[in-house]
């Protein structure tokens, strides 16, 4: 990945992911969290891996950060802003809409 690249999958990354690492890994630590999204064969959903993997960025120094690191920047980015085209009508407050959104780091309510 050039740094062109680099650079636009972290500006979107960091447009996008609104809760810091402590309050993720609070979040990911809940049940509200791990019962959010799809999971596959009754694991963990998509979402609170991704979660995962963003609290690992989020503390990570930009110059070690790895073209895997970049490209779930990129993911994360896609994912939320799809996301939040979807927002349901009415209180979202405590929906899994809401939810989902919260494992990949953006809390609509921020």
């Amino acid at each position: 990945m050039d740094d062109e690249e680099q650079k636009a999958a972290w500006d979107r990354f960091r447009e996008s992911v609104n809760m810091s690492p402590a309050e993720l890994e609070k979040w990911l630590d809940s049940d509200r969290s791990r019962d959010a999204g799809q999971h596959q064969d009754g694991g963990e959903s998509t979402g609170h891996a991704s979660g995962r993997s963003i609290v690992e960025i989020l503390r990570t120094e930009k110059a070690d950060l790895t073209d895997d690191d970049y490209r779930h920047m990129r993911k994360v980015g896609g994912y939320v802003s799809r996301h939040l085209a979807q927002r349901p009508d009415g209180d979202v407050t405590d929906t899994r809409w809401r939810y989902s959104l919260m494992n990949w780091g953006h809390d609509p309510l921020k």
